[in-house]
């Protein structure tokens, strides 16, 4: 039997970093193959996983939710099938749908007796949660819908206040999941996974029939939901935490700019409410501004219809809404330099909505450089050597060629 689990999240929100725990402290004796879908012209996070010795078939520039749904099936149809495996771990982009992965994957299942539709995990950044529900709330809030274990990250750094928030949050979206607050250090990867397996049994029913598991027909973006909770995020009622795609509203752990002794630079700021950020916009989100998807939104839409714009807001492509720029390159890099250039981007600077950037570059002295940005903090960290530079940053309305001279690449 093969056990498929599929493991969501949005841009950032720690699903490689999951998946590696898992491997390495709950995994071992499994036969496991991953299937890895990365939103950006150049490929990251597999050359990461390949270190934990795990089989790899990477997609890139698409995500499965739209344009990679034949190759999707073809892979995991060739992943059964060559390899056997005890269980297979789909990795989907960022900015996909957990709902279409799910479709994509119980198509596909229905030619094999002896494959078993596992788990649904959403990774989601408790820090950023509200904030991503309010801008993109059509992908987050389908991740959030249909998963059956919601396993949010960061919660260390997290202010209580805004944990709960986001706990209460995601429970409006999503009552039946179990949702795991602790933090992961403090957890072993077999405590993660049980809960999982658990979860996988019990929650799954409560969410989807039988029937619609197997028809692929429990798609929520057809209905207005419940208590005007909109599944596409177009409510854009701001409570408390004026947020932005730039990442507002920062609590710090550190002294700004300070080590926290985990030997990673944590670059985070607080702004308040509705001050510039840097980035040369105004982040009062109120009803009638803009939710990331490029469209202004004057007024709600009900019941699923066309604002006028042409758009019908429920049914966004992933490459309608987001954007990448990806290159390969041999250029070196200080760390010192490296982090100017990511303190930039994570603000945004004029050069679009900055949701994620990644990469590996090889240092100007010895050894290889990390990185990792999210809207308002980034990590630089020693890494292992790869075959060339490689450079990802994804969001919306990029600048690209903006991007790329502030790399000077």
């Amino acid at each position: 039997m093969t056990k498929i689990d599929i493991i969501s999240g949005f841009l950032g929100a720690g699903k490689t970093t999951l998946i590696k725990k898992l491997i390495k402290e709950a995994l071992g004796g499994e036969k496991v193959v991953l299937i890895e879908n990365e939103f950006g012209e150049i490929g990251i996070d597999g050359g990461f996983l390949k270190e934990a010795g795990i089989e790899i078939t990477e997609m890139n520039s698409g995500c499965i939710c739209c344009t990679l749904v034949g190759d999707f099936g073809a892979a995991l149809r060739d992943v059964i099938t060559k390899y056997s495996p005890d269980r297979i771990i789909i990795e989907p982009s960022g900015v996909g749908k957990l709902s279409d992965v799910i479709k994509a994957v119980a198509d596909v299942k229905k030619d094999f007796d002896d494959v078993e539709l596992n788990s649904f995990i959403t990774v989601a950044d408790a820090g950023k949660t509200t904030m991503y529900m309010k801008n993109f709330g059509e992908f987050f809030n389908d991740q959030i819908e249909n998963a059956n274990t919601i396993v949010l990250s960061r919660t260390a750094k997290t202010p209580e206040n805004k944990l709960d928030k986001a706990v209460a949050a995601i429970k409006e979206h999503n009552d039946k999941a179990v949702i795991i607050t602790t933090d992961w250090d403090s957890l072993t990867g077999k405590q993660i996974l049980d809960t999982m397996e658990k979860a996988a049994g019990e929650v799954k029913d409560l969410l989807f029939t039988k029937e619609e598991l197997e028809s692929c027909e429990h798609h929520h973006h057809d209905h207005e939901h419940e208590d005007g909770h909109e599944c596409c995020g177009h409510h854009h009622e701001h409570e408390d935490d004026h947020e932005c795609c730039h990442g507002h509203h920062h609590e710090h752990d550190h002294e700004d700019g300070h080590e926290c002794g985990c030997e990673h630079h944590h670059h985070e700021h607080e702004h308040e409410d509705g001050h510039e950020c840097g980035c040369g916009h105004h982040h009062e989100h109120e009803d009638g501004h803009e939710c990331g998807c490029g469209h202004h939104h004057e007024h709600e839409h009900e019941d699923g219809h066309e604002c006028g714009c042409g758009h019908h807001h429920h049914h966004h492509h992933a490459d309608e809404v987001f954007d990448s720029w990806g290159i390969t390159t041999p250029k070196r890099f200080s760390k010192e330099a490296l982090e100017k250039i990511l303190d930039k981007l994570a603000w945004g600077n004029g050069l679009g909505i900055i949701l994620r950037a990644k990469g590996i570059v090889q240092s100007e002295g010895e050894g290889w450089l990390e990185f990792d940005l999210t809207p308002g903090e980034f990590e630089v960290r020693n890494g292992a050597p790869d075959v060339t530079g490689k450079l990802c940053v994804i969001g919306s309305r990029l600048k690209k060629d903006d991007i790329k001279a502030l790399f000077e690449v």
